[in-house]
C-alpha cells in the first residue's frame, strides 16, 4: 500500500470527529438538484450527482410487463432486457457495459438485490421479487458521490421503494402480452399474461401497517439465439433444405463472404414466475419506525422447442447430424433442450430510533437466498426429445447478507452521518452428469466451483449549510477479504479432488466531495468522488479443467485487481416554471478495470477470461427537459439526450484495444416521454428510446445490425390509459410500433402489445 493510501486511510478518524459535534439528517432532506423530482415524495437515496426520482406521473405513461420497465425513458439509462420475464436484465448508466452488472446498486425498501455473485448478464439484479402494481417511486443516483454506498455503485444505485398503506386497501392487475416474431426461419406469435393483487391494512389510530402481494406471470419470450452448421469433410449426409444465409454475419476483413449457415432457433423461453411478499411496518409515536420484508421468488425457465429449419426429401424435420445442402457437407449440433428452476428468498427488516435531540440511531440487515437452483440441459437434441443423457447445474448454498448501522444527526447548518456496513456474498456451484437429462436420479459427479467474498466498510460524511452554499465532505474505508474458494473435478484415481485457492485480502480509502449553490431559479452542483469495486466471487474463482479433466492454472487470474475508479460530475438546473433544464457533464477514469477479452494473463499465456485493463475513461454531456403543460394544458414532457465517448486508454495485455470506443456503449442516446391528458379520465402517450450503433467487441472490429451484434436501437411506443371510475381503469400500448429490429447480441423484442385492467380499493 502507498504511503499517499496510508495517509488517506489514517485520516479517516480524524474526518469523524472533526463532524462528530454534526451527525447528518437524512437524505431526503437534502436541497439538492432533483431531475424529474417528485412533487410530493422524497427521494430515498443520497441525491449527490444526477439523481431522477420516478413515481406516478411517470408510470402512467409506460407499458410495465415487468418492475424494471418502469425506468426505461429515464436520463442515460437503460436495462438489458430482451423480453418479458427476462432475468438477465442488466441495468446501464451512462458508460456502464451491459455485462458489467457488479457496477449496479440495487435495492427494494432500501435491501439489497443486486446479485453481486459475479459480473456479468447471468448476474443481474433480482428484479423478479417485485411487482410493478406495487411501485411508489424509483429513485436512480448515477455515480458512486456519496460515502454512503459501496463501490458497487461505480455506475450508480436504483432503490424501489414499495407502496405503504395509508389505509385499508386492494388492487388487483391483469395483463395480456403478445409478441409477433419474425427473423430467419421462425415465424411465430409469443403470449403471454400476468395476474397480480395485494392488500394492505394500517391500524387505526396505531403504529403499525402490512400488506401482503404476489404475482403470477407467463410469457414465451422470443428465441435468443441461433445455431450454425459447422463445415464437415468426408461422406454426404442426408440431403436437407431449409439453412438461412445471413450476409450480415459477414466475415471480418472478408467481403462477400458469410458465416456459416442457420439451421435452428434456440427454443423460445417459456417463462413462469410467481411472486409473495409480506410487508410489515410500524411507526411509532415516540419517532421509532420499522419494517420486516420477507419476498419469495419461484422462476420456471423451459426451453423444450428448438425451432429447427431443416428439411430432409420427405418433408421431415432434421435437428442435427450430417447433412448436405448449399453443395456441401456440414454438422448440425448445439440445438438442445433445457429446464432451469430457481426458488429465491429475500429478507430485511430495518429500525429507525432517536436516540438525543436531533440524533437518530439506524440499523438494516437484509439476507437473499437462492434456495434451490437446479438447471437441466440436455447433451444433445436427441437426447432432449428422448430424455437421454444430460447435465445438471446445481447451487447451494449461494446468496449474501448484508449489514448496516448508521447515525444521522443535525445541529444548525451542520450536519454529519456515519456508519458502519457488512457484507458477505458466498457460492457453491456443483456440476453432475445424469442419465435422464429431466431429473437427478443417478446423477454422477464432474465438477465444482465454489468461494466466498467479504466486505466491511465505515464511511462518514459532513456537511455544511452556508446561505446559498452547500458543501459536503465524506469518506469511505473498506477492508475486503476473498476465501474458501476452490475448484473441485475428478482425479486420476476417479475420486473429486479439490484445488483450493489462497485467500486475498484488499483495503480502499475513497474521498468524496460536493459543493452546490442554490440561487432561486437556478442551482449548480459539483461532485468528486473516489470508488473501488472488489471482485466479484465468480470473477476470482471460475477456474475451469481442462480437456483431461485436469485443474488449468491459466483459467483464472488469482492477482486480479479491484477496480478503483475517480469520477466527476457537474450539474447546472435552470427552472423557467413550466420548463426546467439540466444539464450534465460527467468524467471517470477507472485503473484496472475488470472485463472478461481475450488477451494475456498473468503466465503471459492468451486466454479468454476475466483481466484487469489498465485504464479506461468515459466523458459525457447530458441535457435533461422536465416540461409540463406545454402549449396545452395537460401536455407534459420528459426528454434526455446524452453524448458519452468512452475510451480504452491503455491495456498492456491487448494494446490492440488502446483508443478503441468501449463496447456496447453508444456515442449518443436519447429517450422521452409525451403524455397528454385527453379528458380528465383518458390519458395518451408515446415514448421513444435510441441509441447509436456501438462497438460489440473491446477491439472495435465487430459492428453489424443482425444476430451477434449489438445494434443501432430505435423504438416507439404509445399507450392509453382510461380511468374508467376512480377505481377501475383499463389500458392498451404497443412498444416498437416501427417493429425495429434491434440486437444486444441477442434480439431484443420485435412489436409487442400489452392491454391491462386494474382494480385499487
Amino acid at each position: 500500500m502507498s504511503s499517499y493510501r496510508r495517509a488517506r486511510i489514517a485520516a479517516l478518524p480524524l474526518l469523524c470527529i472533526a463532524a462528530a459535534p454534526a451527525l447528518a439528517q437524512e437524505a431526503q432532506d437534502e436541497p439538492s438538484i432533483l431531475v424529474i423530482g417528485q412533487k410530493d415524495a422524497p427521494i430515498s437515496i443520497d441525491p449527490r450527482g444526477l439523481s431522477v426520482s420516478l413515481g406516478d406521473e411517470q408510470f402512467a405513461g409506460i407499458n410495465a410487463q415487468n418492475v424494471e420497465d418502469l425506468m426505461k425513458y429515464a436520463p442515460d439509462f437503460f436495462v438489458r432486457k430482451r423480453y418479458a420475464g427476462d432475468s438477465n436484465g442488466v441495468p446501464g448508466f451512462r458508460g456502464t457495459h451491459s455485462m458489467q452488472s457488479a457496477r449496479s446498486l440495487v435495492m427494494v425498501d432500501g435491501f439489497v438485490v443486486s446479485n453481486f455473485l459475479g459480473n456479468s448478464f447471468a448476474f443481474a439484479p433480482k428484479w423478479g421479487v417485485v411487482g410493478p402494481g406495487e411501485v411508489e417511486q424509483f429513485d436512480i443516483v448515477y455515480g458512486p458521490y456519496s460515502a454512503r454506498y459501496n463501490g458497487n455503485s461505480m455506475g450508480g444505485i436504483v432503490n424501489i421503494t414499495t407502496r405503504s398503506p395509508e389505509k385499508t386497501e386492494a388492487f388487483a392487475t391483469v395483463q395480456g402480452l403478445a409478441e409477433p416474431y419474425d427473423q430467419y426461419g421462425t415465424h411465430a406469435t409469443y403470449w403471454g399474461w400476468s395476474g397480480e393483487a395485494g392488500l394492505g391494512w394500517r391500524q387505526k389510530d396505531g403504529p403499525w401497517s402490512a400488506r401482503i402481494s404476489g404475482r403470477h406471470f407467463r410469457n414465451d419470450g422470443q428465441p435468443m439465439s441461433w445455431y450454425g452448421l459447422t463445415p464437415a469433410t468426408g461422406a454426404a449426409g442426408t440431403v436437407v433444405t431449409g439453412a438461412v444465409l445471413d450476409k450480415g454475419q459477414a466475415i471480418p476483413n472478408a467481403p462477400g463472404t458469410a458465416s456459416n449457415p442457420i439451421f435452428a432457433a434456440q427454443s423460445p423461453a417459456a417463462t413462469t414466475q410467481d411472486q409473495a411478499k409480506l410487508r410489515i411496518g410500524y411507526d411509532g409515536a415516540s419517532g421509532v419506525t420499522g419494517e420486516l420484508l420477507v419476498a419469495y421468488w419461484h422462476n420456471l425457465d423451459a426451453q423444450y422447442a428448438p425451432d429447427c429449419y431443416l428439411r430432409d426429401a420427405a418433408g421431415n424435420k432434421v435437428c442435427e447430424g450430417r447433412v448436405t445442402t448449399l453443395g456441401r457437407t456440414w454438422t448440425a449440433s448445439g440445438a438442445r433442450w433445457s429446464r432451469t428452476v430457481r426458488d429465491e428468498v429475500l429478507a430485511g427488516g430495518k429500525i429507525a430510533a432517536p436516540i438525543g435531540p436531533d440524533v437518530t440511531a439506524k440499523l438494516n440487515v437484509s439476507t437473499y437466498q437462492v434456495a434451490r437452483s437446479d438447471g437441466f440441459t440436455s447433451a444433445s437434441w436427441v437426447a432432449g426429445s428422448t430424455n437421454g443423457a444430460g447435465t445438471l447445474a446445481r447451487q447451494g448454498p449461494t446468496g449474501w447478507y448484508t449489514g448496516e448501522f448508521s447515525l444521522d444527526a443535525k445541529t444548525g447548518p451542520f450536519d454529519l452521518a456515519a456508519g458502519a456496513s457488512t457484507n458477505l456474498y458466498q457460492t457453491d456451484l456443483t456440476n453432475f452428469a445424469v442419465p435422464n437429462w429431466r431429473g437427478d436420479a443417478g446423477r454422477a459427479f464432474s465438477s465444482r466451483t465454489f468461494g466466498k467474498t467479504r466486505l466491511l466498510a465505515g464511511w462518514a460524511e459532513g456537511r455544511l449549510r452556508a446561505d446559498a452554499l452547500v458543501f459536503t465532505l465524506g469518506a469511505r474505508f473498506e477492508s475486503w477479504r476473498a476465501f474458501d474458494g476452490g475448484l473441485g473435478r475428478i482425479g486420476t484415481s476417479g475420486q473429486p479432488v479439490t484445488n483450493r485457492y489462497a485467500a486475498r485480502s484488499d483495503t480502499a480509502f475513497d474521498p468524496k466531495f460536493s459543493v452546490e449553490w442554490h440561487g432561486g431559479a437556478t442551482s449548480v452542483q459539483l461532485s468528486l468522488a473516489e470508488a473501488t469495486r472488489f471482485p466479484t466471487v465468480g470473477e476470482l474463482f471460475q477456474g475451469s479443467l481442462n480437456g483431461d479433466g485436469s485443474f488449468n492454472p491459466n483459467s483464472f487470474d488469482p492477482n486480479l485487481k479491484p477496480e478503483r475508479s475517480r469520477d466527476a460530475n457537474l450539474l447546472v438546473a435552470h427552472d423557467f416554471g413550466r420548463v426546467k433544464l439540466t444539464g450534465s457533464a460527467f468524467w471517470q477514469r477507472v485503473n484496472d478495470t475488470i472485463f472478461s477479452f481475450v488477451g494475456f494473463n498473468q503466465n503471459g499465456i492468451t486466454t479468454s477470461n476475466y483481466k484487469n485493463i489498465d485504464v479506461t475513461r468515459q466523458v459525457g454531456l447530458e441535457l435533461i427537459a422536465e416540461a409540463r403543460d406545454v402549449g396545452v394544458r395537460g401536455l407534459d414532457l420528459d426528454a434526455n439526450l446524452a453524448w458519452i465517448d468512452s475510451k480504452t486508454i491503455r491495456n498492456d495485455s491487448a494494446p490492440a484495444a488502446e483508443g478503441v470506443q468501449f463496447p456496447r456503449i453508444p456515442r449518443w442516446r436519447l429517450n422521452a416521454n409525451l403524455r397528454y391528458q385527453v379528458t380528465p379520465r383518458v390519458l395518451a402517450s408515446i415514448g421513444m428510446r435510441y441509441a447509436t450503433r456501438p462497438n460489440t467487441d473491446l477491439f472495435g472490429l465487430q459492428r453489424g445490425d443482425t444476430f451477434g451484434y449489438t445494434s443501432e436501437l430505435f423504438a416507439l411506443d404509445a399507450k392509453v390509459n382510461w380511468k374508467m371510475t376512480d377505481n377501475f381503469r383499463l389500458s392498451a400500448g404497443v412498444d416498437n410500433i416501427t417493429n425495429d429490429r434491434a440486437w444486444v447480441y441477442h434480439p431484443y423484442p420485435q412489436r409487442s402489445f400489452l392491454v391491462e385492467a386494474g382494480w385499487t380499493l
